[in-house]
């Protein structure tokens, strides 16, 4: 059977605009994938679960990003750790990843600014970090207050606050 040039254009057409879709999907992940190590470094992800990263300012390679740190932060909450995302993300879902992101974590996590982030943002962000892969080690579990810390930990309480203004702020 012989094929005209009609039936190898139409063809062509098709495998053509089949894969379009595939390459449209793939365009969406690139974007999404830029996007989410966009907001990882705007966000300031880096400056707490990537050790080294404000003393290298930020000229860490990726392969080192969200590892977490053994390095705590003490205040009045007790000790918290910056948890490794490459590894806890690799554990949840993409749904799981919101729920958890729009829960309030103790301080310094800044929960107000990942609570406020739009659903899109924190799928771009747990797209991003799923691409990383897992790697690395848990961070030390939390320490609450009065109890014993065996890790370096950072003080994360003011100190030498002017008193109090009665009535200032209103």
């Amino acid at each position: 059977m012989k094929m005209t040039y009609m039936s190898w254009g139409a063809l062509l057409a098709l495998g053509l605009f089949c894969g379009m879709p595939a390459r449209a999907a793939d365009g969406a992940a690139a974007q999404a994938h830029d996007r989410g190590r966009y907001l990882v470094v705007i966000g300031g992800c880096n400056d707490c679960h990537t050790p080294g990263y404000p003393e290298a300012g930020g000229k860490l390679p990726e392969k080192q990003w969200l590892v977490g740190s053994p390095v705590g932060f003490q205040g009045p909450w007790g000790v918290t750790y910056p948890s490794n995302l490459r590894l806890s993300v690799q554990k949840m879902t993409e749904a799981q990843w919101i729920a958890h992101a729009r829960t309030a974590m103790r301080p310094p996590m800044p929960s107000p600014s990942l609570i406020a982030m739009s659903d899109r943002d924190l799928k771009a962000i747990y797209r991003y970090i799923r691409k990383l892969g897992g790697t690395g080690v848990p961070a030390p579990d939390y320490v609450p207050p009065g109890q014993a810390v065996s890790t370096p930990y950072i003080e994360f309480v003011p100190k030498n606050l002017p008193p109090v203004i009665a009535g200032a702020g209103s």
